[in-house]
């Protein structure tokens, strides 16, 4: 299970922490017993949206990892000092180099396992003038029968496409939530036996 490193040094005074229940808390952080410093770790936002044009929907195929190749919604993690609304017009912008008219919150999906909670608001594409930015091999609009979902990088964008597609086929959206749960391990590889005769 991935999980963010905990630091060893303090960041306030560089004495080293320790790990223990903070008086008052219930659970345990990386406490500085020479300034006193708690050092919090919590979730982290990653916003994006939805964007659509008529009845395709905008993907980006990721040029960085994780996921290297990979298609995904345009979504990053939110920036200090923006609303999430805000951090989903951005990464959509810098991702897919797309304007939007964003709409309503459409998922919020904890991803506990990572420290994450994944946030989309559905979206009006403006126009088609759209290309990939830095984080984006390719940009592309694709109908529903051709979304690549054996090629979709992120569990949350393909729940998330689902619900929209659910919702989009029955005239109604609302509001989803939801959690994942870390994959199962995978089992060892095989090992070549040879056989004796």
């Amino acid at each position: 299970m991935f999980t963010r490193a905990h630091p060893r040094f303090c960041s306030v005074c560089g004495h080293a922490v320790v790990r223990r229940v903070p008086q008052g808390d219930n659970r345990e952080r990386d406490c500085c017993d020479h300034c006193g410093t708690i050092h919090y770790v919590n979730p982290r936002p990653v916003v994006g949206t939805i964007p659509v044009w008529r009845d395709r929907i905008l993907l980006c195929r990721r040029a960085i990892e994780p996921r290297y190749g990979k298609w995904t919604l345009p979504a990053g993690f939110m920036e200090i000092g923006e609303t999430t609304a805000e951090g989903a017009l951005r990464e959509t912008l810098e991702e897919a180099g797309a304007r939007v008219e964003l709409g309503p919150l459409y998922t919020m999906i904890d991803v506990p396992y990572v420290e994450q909670v994944h946030i989309f608001f559905r979206a009006q594409l403006l126009d088609l003038d759209f290309a990939p930015g830095a984080e984006s091999l390719e940009v592309r609009l694709f109908d529903e029968r051709e979304i690549p979902w054996d090629e979709i990088a992120f569990r949350t964008v393909a729940m998330t496409l689902r619900f929209y597609l659910e919702d989009r086929a029955r005239g109604v959206f609302g509001m989803h939530t939801g959690a994942i749960a870390p994959l199962p391990p995978r089992p060892p590889a095989p090992t070549e036996r040879s056989e004796s005769g």
